[in-house]
This record gives C-alpha cells, sequence and structure tokens, in this order.
C-alpha cells in the first residue's frame, strides 16, 4: 500500500484493477485551520491509456500494482504485430497492431527494450531514448550546405520519414530521439 505521502511523478499503483502511473502531483495546504491537505494528482492507465484527475486526501491509500519492468528484446513483426522476448526467462509476448503501430518505426530486430508486465502480461514497451537506423532514401547533398536549419526530408530503414540536414547522404547511419523521432546527429 501508498500512502499520499510516497506520491511522486512515476509512481505506479493500482486503480480500478489495472496498473496506473502518475503524471502529475500537486500538494495543496488548506487555509483553514484543522483540514486536510488536498493531494491533486493526474494519472494514465497504462492499458487504455486514458488519463485522469483525482483529488485525494492526505493519509489516504492506494494499492499498489503488480507490475513490473524486465529487460526486453524485440524480436520480429508478424504482419502488423510485434513479438517481443523477455530476456530474463525468455518468454515470448505478442503486442497487438493498434500499440505497436506507435513503435515499430524505431525497432530493429534485435533492438532491446524495457518490458511493462502486470500480472504475467506484456502491457507496455518502452523505446530506449534514442536509436540508430540507416538513412535509405533522401535528395542528393545540396552544395555549399552548412549546418543552418535547412533540413530535407529522409526515409530510414524502417520507413520512418525524418527532417535531416541537407549535409546528409543515403546509407549513413543517424541517431533518433524516439520521443519525438527527431534527428539528433550522425552515428
Amino acid at each position: 500500500m501508498f500512502t499520499t505521502n510516497d506520491f511522486k511523478k512515476g509512481l505506479i499503483f493500482q486503480a480500478d484493477g489495472a496498473p496506473c502511473v502518475l503524471v502529475d502531483v500537486q500538494f495543496q495546504s488548506p487555509s483553514a485551520r484543522g483540514a486536510n491537505t488536498m493531494v491533486k494528482t493526474r494519472y494514465r492507465n497504462m492499458i487504455t491509456g486514458q488519463v485522469f484527475d483525482k483529488t485525494f486526501r492526505s493519509g489516504d491509500k492506494v494499492e499498489e500494482a503488480d507490475f513490473e519492468r524486465h529487460k526486453g528484446q524485440f524480436l520480429y513483426a508478424d504482419g502488423d504485430r510485434g513479438i517481443f522476448m523477455d530476456l530474463e526467462n525468455y518468454e515470448q509476448f505478442e503486442m497487438e497492431e493498434d500499440s505497436f503501430a506507435n513503435i515499430s518505426p524505431y525497432l530493429l530486430d534485435g533492438t532491446e527494450v524495457q518490458l511493462g508486465l502486470f500480472e504475467g502480461r506484456m502491457i507496455n514497451v518502452d523505446l530506449p531514448m534514442t536509436v540508430e537506423l540507416t538513412v535509405t532514401e533522401t535528395p542528393p547533398v545540396m552544395k555549399n550546405a552548412t549546418a543552418t536549419a535547412e533540413t530535407k526530408e529522409a526515409i530510414l530503414e524502417t520507413g520512418l520519414k525524418i527532417k535531416v540536414p541537407p549535409y546528409l547522404e543515403s546509407g549513413e547511419r543517424v541517431k533518433v530521439d524516439t520521443r519525438d523521432g527527431r534527428f539528433l546527429s550522425r552515428a
């Protein structure tokens, strides 16, 4: 059990039979004497993705979720689904197409990830902060190209389209931020 004193951003607890992660926590002291401190929270259901706002009173308790993070690996795409393996016990999990479509542009076979397991089943996959991918298609190098604000579109080996500096050529490896799909640097 967690009390409101334990609340901090990123804490995972159970609400309505599902794991939820705290996105925002604010403590409000009362203006009247003898009133309880109010804890305003915003949390996200890790299964459905819905975001909820709820206010707790100081001292309220919430249930701890049966949630674990395991080191995992992306094995392969099976149609529109992704197959992942837990590197601790070699168990394989399947991710359905609606969730997999959001992360598939950053995954190559063998990419290491963090698997989120709730009651023994995989509910989410955390990608590494950056991935290295090869540019497969981009317009030719522009003459006198400098690292200014000019960019051009490039297609990477996974099909991801990003904006890159004009001096990059096809075949080069680049680092991409997985949070927003932004070019970071050459690999």
